[in-house]
């Protein structure tokens, strides 16, 4: 299952000395696409939280290939490796206006209890969408 981003412009603010994208900034559009995503499904991660849903980052990577800059516009795909268990997988892509491939990167989020602080299983309600 995949989704892409609408498509994004780059901020100054996001930029560096070197004049293009912060690598951190990255990280960041994951994590716009992927709540975009969740928003698109209709799944409100405030209103998981709020529910004792909890979803951490347990491990990321990014590989850089090109860089952005000031003014660039340039979409995330999204894509869920496999169902969710007691974990969600996520490998992204970011390509530029010019469908250019600026970096991959991958991303795992685990289900946490709020209460035990440990891990628990996907909830049924966000696994089916996702079926």
């Amino acid at each position: 299952m995949e989704y892409t981003t609408k498509a994004i412009t780059v901020r100054y603010s996001e930029t560096d000395q070197m004049h293009f994208v912060h690598h951190s900034n990255y990280l960041k559009y994951f994590e716009l696409a992927r709540l975009e995503w969740l928003s698109d499904l209709g799944i409100s991660y405030a209103k998981m939280e709020r529910e004792g849903i909890l979803m951490p980052v347990v491990s990321v990577g990014v590989n850089y290939k090109k860089p952005l800059y000031f003014g660039d516009t340039f979409c995330v795909k999204v894509t869920l490796k496999q169902l969710p268990k007691a974990t969600l997988d996520f490998e992204y892509l970011i390509v530029n206006q010019n469908d250019e491939l600026i970096c991959t990167g991958h991303i795992k989020l685990a289900f946490l209890s709020p209460q035990s602080q440990r891990p628990m299983r996907c909830p049924d309600f966000l696994a089916e969408k996702f079926n």
